[in-house]
């Protein structure tokens, strides 16, 4: 083989030199750009408590069940996008930065190639400035159970309340610890949080996957709700679902409404950006309303979950769409249109809205007081009349969770 042309070979090395150049300017441009925003979040940050000067994070413990399977790691344990095909208990303690802004997920720096995943730059983790996993355990029924009950003896905002967080499309084990020791810390939850983790590839690509995931984990999900409502001893249950979370929190609710003792409310359920059939929907949802205190469906014209979703289905609207000719309106269930908004407060990854904590504002005052009609509850919510029936929509506006 006659060897290379001088001249490229040149122009090679100076491709090369080129990306070396970019990549470095890309990382002093993060690296400032991050370091203002840590400056400036910093400035904005309450003053921290006088008893312990020196605290820069806060911590959330997250009680989980999940039914991926374990993945290998020396440093701590870890759970995958395989099935694992059983239901698993743990504790996790998440870490949450006293400069944490609501409703985001403080989390470093990656920069990556596109398409192609590869990392180029990744900046290092740090309790101060983002959520981080402290510890995670798992633990036996018997143990979890004990912790719980510790925790509800603490509780006074939140007396002997529990919400339930089941996550959508596309996201990762850690992820959905975040997003739920999140959602606890800034609605100031001192009742217990847990979450439920199926089985998500964590990629958008993985959505037939994750489809296959959400259908086969309905024994396991029943299972875990089974011990929450039976044994955990919250007396007031709230369910939180998001995106492809919904169609799996839906179908076990229809199989355990009738195991709930007496002396338990499921008190709110909150469907947030449902990637769930409107037909089917329709069906679970009025089962769900004979026997919850509340139910309310999030929907939104700008998911982008829900948007690829469509296509999958061939343009079909999901329950959690805004199509053209209005969301979903079911007697019984409060329809509330949070376009203005967005879910992502609930989700990863699926809108480009995560500034607004206003979706956020609402949560808190239905699992605290159930109030109704919606409007009542936030000011940014207005009614409206249309030819299916009332529902309700937010109001563009920013704001923090009172």
């Amino acid at each position: 083989m006659p060897p290379a042309a001088p001249g490229a070979a040149a122009n090679a090395s100076a491709e090369a030199a080129a990306k070396a150049e970019a990549i470095r300017r890309a990382e002093e441009a993060t690296r400032a750009a991050n370091a203002q925003r840590y400056d400036e979040a910093k400035r904005m940050a309450p003053a921290k408590p006088a008893d312990d000067p020196a605290k820069a994070f806060d911590v959330v413990p997250v009680f989980y069940g999940t039914d991926r399977a374990v993945e290998p790691d020396p440093n701590r344990l870890q759970f995958g996008a395989e099935r694992g095909h059983k239901l698993q208990l743990g504790r996790a303690l998440v870490t949450v930065p006293l400069i944490h802004k609501v409703p985001h997920i403080e989390r470093p720096v990656v920069i990556e190639i596109p398409y192609f995943k590869v990392k180029v730059y990744e900046e290092k983790e740090d309790p101060e400035k983002h959520f981080t996993v402290q510890e995670i355990k798992g633990l036996t029924e018997a143990q979890m159970l004990a912790l719980i009950k510790q925790r509800l003896a603490t509780s006074t905002t939140f007396k002997d309340h529990a919400f339930v967080f089941v996550h959508g499309f596309n996201t990762s084990f850690d992820n959905a610890l975040y997003r739920t020791a999140q959602i606890a810390y800034d609605l100031r939850f001192d009742g217990v949080p847990f979450l439920y983790s199926w089985p998500s590839g964590g990629k958008v690509a993985s959505y037939t996957y994750d489809h296959g995931s959400v259908e086969q984990a309905e024994p396991t999900l029943a299972e875990f709700l089974d011990m929450v409502i039976q044994k955990s001893g919250a007396k007031s249950i709230s369910l939180i679902a998001h995106s492809m979370g919904n169609e799996l929190l839906l179908r076990v609710l229809e199989r355990i409404k009738t195991k709930v003792p007496r002396g338990v409310v499921i008190s709110q359920v909150i469907l947030a950006a449902p990637d769930v059939d409107r037909d089917k929907f329709n069906i679970l949802a009025r089962e769900v309303i004979k026997f919850a205190k509340g139910v309310t469906l999030y929907a939104a014209s700008n998911d982008r979950a829900l948007s690829y979703s469509a296509r999958f289905w061939g343009g079909v609207p999901r329950a959690g769409d805004v199509p053209a000719t209005g969301p979903l309106i079911i007697p019984g269930l409060d329809t509330i249109d949070v376009t203005a908004v967005s879910t992502d407060a609930l989700g990863l990854n699926h809108s480009g809205y995560a500034e607004n904590p206003a979706l956020l504002n609402d949560v808190k005052a239905l699992v605290a007081s159930g109030l109704r009609p919606p409007d009542k509850r936030v000011k940014s919510i207005l009614a409206v009349e249309s030819a299916a029936g009332k529902y309700w929509r937010f109001q563009a506006e920013t704001g923090t969770v009172p």
